[in-house]
């Protein structure tokens, strides 16, 4: 196994372009694993952690650029703002030394589907930025995964950046394990409601091939708000209205049954978190509702 070690982006392009079966490395947290228990061995690392942008963060008007490499420690300690959906999902994380070498890009890049940080993205709709030697494209993380442990990236591309929607409105992650730490999720649920547009995403994970977004839930949740009156008046929402969004939310699974739970059991656990996780973004929309019009 060669080791190329780049000291900057372009040189890391241009490694990938000449050797397009190396494999990036930064924090190695999944990695690692895989080749300490000789289930990979790649002919080719790309060692990326000499590329400092890529530890770097960047927040706009509307979204926030998110380098890959940004550890999850800084996401929990600085984006909790911006990013609240996604500073919770990274606080779950293994544990503090991992949670302080790995980031969301090698998240991605492994493409698990119990991966952490993939609901909070899908519910926050974010953005996945590639480049090559040949440019660069930006890829709707809705569409970055494409099966078991596969994505969207070409050979000679690598994640440079992750374009994240800033919240306007309350942000859950819940996720189901067999222990409190250092552990791969069973199942887990990302919600994210998004007041300005008057909508809500959600991102399922573990409980299918890929991490997926509950389409009909969304479908069902978002016209129920708006023909309720729910997002003027604040309103308790009928607990019919969110069982029904949660049995919703089951239905859009597609688990199989391994070692960490059966199939039914995570199903069951989706629905369970989709409940309450919409009950707690809710009632976080109704107290910031109401204290703007004590403001007022």
């Amino acid at each position: 196994m060669d080791f190329l070690r780049p000291a900057g982006w372009e040189d890391a392009l241009a490694a990938k372009a000449e050797h397009p079966a190396a494999v990036p490395i930064a924090g190695g947290t999944d990695l690692m694993v895989e080749i300490n228990f000789d289930h990979r061995r790649p002919e080719y690392l790309l060692d990326l952690t000499r590329v400092a942008e890529l530890r770097d963060w960047e927040a706009g008007a509307e979204t926030v650029r998110l380098g890959a490499s940004v550890p999850y420690a800084r996401i929990v300690a600085e984006l909790g703002g911006p990013l609240p959906g996604l500073a919770r999902a990274s606080h779950t994380v293994a544990s503090p030394q991992i949670r302080n070498r790995g980031g969301v890009g090698g998240n991605l890049g492994t493409a698990s589907p119990a991966g952490d940080a993939h609901p909070a993205l899908l519910a926050a709709g974010a953005e996945v930025e590639v480049e090559s030697v040949r440019g660069s494209r930006r890829i709707p993380v809705d569409e970055f995964f494409t099966g078991v442990k596969r994505n969207a990236l070409a050979p000679d591309e690598l994640i440079k950046w992750v374009h994240i929607k800033r919240a306007t409105g309350p942000q859950e992650f819940s996720k189901v394990g067999t222990r409190n730490a250092m552990v791969i999720a069973v199942c887990a649920f990302g919600i994210a409601l998004h007041p300005d547009t008057r909508t809500v995403r959600t991102g399922i994970g573990s409980a299918a091939p890929t991490p997926v977004r509950a389409a009909a839930a969304e479908e069902f949740l978002t016209a129920a708000l708006a023909e309720g009156g729910f997002w003027d008046s604040g309103r308790a929402l009928p607990p019919a209205l969110a069982r029904q969004f949660a049995e919703l939310a089951a239905g859009a699974c597609n688990p199989i049954d391994d070692v960490r739970g059966s199939a039914r059991y995570r199903s069951h656990a989706v629905g369970v978190m989709a409940r309450r996780t919409l009950g707690w973004t809710w009632e976080s929309y109704r107290a910031g509702a109401t204290a703007g019009e004590g403001a007022a």
